[in-house]
């Protein structure tokens, strides 16, 4: 086995001493291919971003068959890390030294995908109060989710803890894999295998001379995955005797099985028979919406988004909104077009895509740049390829959904275009980090397209400003367009160059006077 750890960037200052470092709240992961016996591994985490008392570790762990020497993704995951000292002290972490441009990708995103994290609980219950609502409940002859359950008790040894005592959380990752296997292999009756694991929390510490007690049953399943649910409980002597347990883990862990013939085995339905095997069985519809977005969300480089907005999907659409700008803005190969006065216009091809960067130099405050840029409403005054703009769901305060009109392109014949996007922005958490606008079109299934308009498509625009003193700021403008819709200039900086500088312009001359009123 190979593995790599890379140098440790501005870690963490020193506890006192008695303080703990306490491992992964939440650890979140995606298995893409199993590894196999006679396979090298090869884990590479880093830190992604510290924030004030917690860090986000990126992992990748990559088999390389040493026959053919092809290397594979096996697993992607994150973990997220807390400090928690035992005195009154407290411990800051200190920011992590970004040496690359991946580096600064992933410390961007990290902020978006904390968001994901703290607002989970919240998707949940609204997808658990739209599942109790439906009549789902498979058919009589279906297996009782009971007949599923299985318990294993662990003693926790020295060779199972690191050397403060504390149990590696690897080891309990992998007895709670046994445990799950053996529940899902109860309704399969093969090997099953682990394709993902979807929450895994770590609640508390155990230590050597602790009894874990692992107890898995299946939640639900879904044709040709199953998800198993695990909770494990730790005591002492004295608790093992009071019966007072600890819960310290659970998990959803989502699993596969094939027959001989290398197929997807179908599971059979499952019947919840009590009220905590409902709340589970409904539990985990809910978990897989989510899974479903993020599947398509998490990854900003997916040709087709899944662009449906849904109560399910809406953290994850956001977070690939501002993804994907941050991916366009970070691309290298861009070429110089133009340049006039206080502004510059690049282009960058890939294929049959064509984007588009606008660089204005405004002498306006950046946050008030941010402010009147990100409120869509007021673009009507300076972008005349905007008729209308409404706003049709203020879903936060920091995300909307607008509907847009615009004039049809001049002399072509063709019917005026309208547009449903959302608008994604962000404020920055460091001096040196950008204010974001992201822009990205979505469905909304009670605005379908009308025979009035024709209904177009963004694929990403936006904004980011950066600040260069307390009264002057640069905004760059992106666009990514197929050739498709070039001909189109409906709220984009499209067009000739002539139309792009003129527009430019216009955006400076708005902000500044509107800047010069603040």
């Amino acid at each position: 086995m190979g593995a790599h750890v890379p140098e440790r960037p501005a870690g963490p200052r020193q506890p006192p001493r008695g303080a703990e470092r306490r491992a992964a709240p939440q650890v979140d992961g995606r298995h893409r291919l199993p590894g196999r016996v006679g396979q090298v591994i090869t884990i590479k985490a880093k830190v992604n971003r510290a924030f004030k008392t917690s860090m986000e570790v990126g992992i990748n762990v990559t088999v390389q068959d040493v026959l053919t020497n092809v290397e594979k993704i096996v697993s992607v995951a994150y973990a997220t890390y807390v400090v928690k000292p035992v005195g009154a002290e407290k411990i800051e972490l200190e920011p992590v030294k970004l040496l690359s441009a991946e580096d600064h990708l992933e410390h961007a995103l990290a902020t978006e995908r904390k968001r994901i994290r703290l607002g989970y609980q919240e998707v949940f219950q609204n997808l658990m109060q739209e599942s109790d609502k439906e009549d789902t409940f498979a058919e009589e002859d279906a297996i009782s989710a009971d007949l599923t359950h299985v318990q294993s008790i662990e003693l926790v040894q020295p060779p199972h803890a690191n050397h403060h005592g504390n149990t590696f959380g690897g080891q309990i990752m992998a007895w709670m894999e046994t445990v799950a296997s053996i529940s899902a292999s109860r309704l399969c009756r093969s090997y099953p295998i682990l394709k993902s694991v979807n929450m895994f929390k770590f609640w508390g510490p155990s230590v050597v001379g602790d009894r874990l007690v692992f107890n898995a049953i299946v939640n639900n399943t879904f044709q040709n995955s199953v998800e198993v649910g695990v909770r494990v409980e730790a005591y002492n002597c004295e608790e093992w005797i009071k019966n007072q347990a600890r819960h310290i883990n659970s998990a959803f862990l989502i699993f596969n099985s094939v027959n001989d013939r290398g197929e997807l085995v179908t599971f059979p339905k499952i019947k919840p028979i009590t009220k905590d095997s409902v709340r589970r069985y409904h539990g985990a519809i809910a978990r897989k919406r989510i899974r479903l977005a993020r599947k398509y969300m998490l990854s900003a480089k997916e040709d087709k988004p899944y662009d449906l907005w849904e109560k399910s999907n809406q953290a994850y659409m956001s977070y690939s909104n501002i993804a994907t700008l941050t991916y366009l803005a970070a691309k290298t190969g861009w070429e110089v077009t133009s340049t006039l006065n206080n502004i510059r216009i690049w282009t960058h091809e890939d294929g049959d895509v064509l984007s588009l960067k606008v660089e204005m130099q405004v002498k306006t405050a950046s946050h008030v740049a941010f402010s009147l840029l990100s409120n869509f409403t007021y673009r009507q005054q300076w972008d005349k390829h905007f008729l209308t703009c409404e706003v049709l769901q203020a879903v936060s305060e920091d995300d909307k959904i607008y509907y847009i009109t615009s004039p049809p392109p001049p002399m072509t014949g063709h019917q005026p275009r309208d547009f449903v996007i959302l608008v994604s922005r962000r404020q920055p958490l460091e001096p040196s980090e950008p204010y974001i606008v992201a822009v990205k079109s979505v469905t909304l299934t009670s605005v379908p397209p009308s025979s009035e308009h024709c209904r177009s498509e963004i694929l990403c625009a936006g904004f980011q400003i950066y600040s260069d003193s307390s009264s002057s700021c640069r905004v760059y403008y992106f666009n990514q367009m197929t050739s498709s819709l070039m001909p189109y200039l409906a709220a984009n900086l499209t067009g000739s160059l002539n139309s792009i500088e003129d527009t430019a312009l216009e955006c400076i001359k708005f902000l500044e006077l509107k800047g010069s009123k603040c």
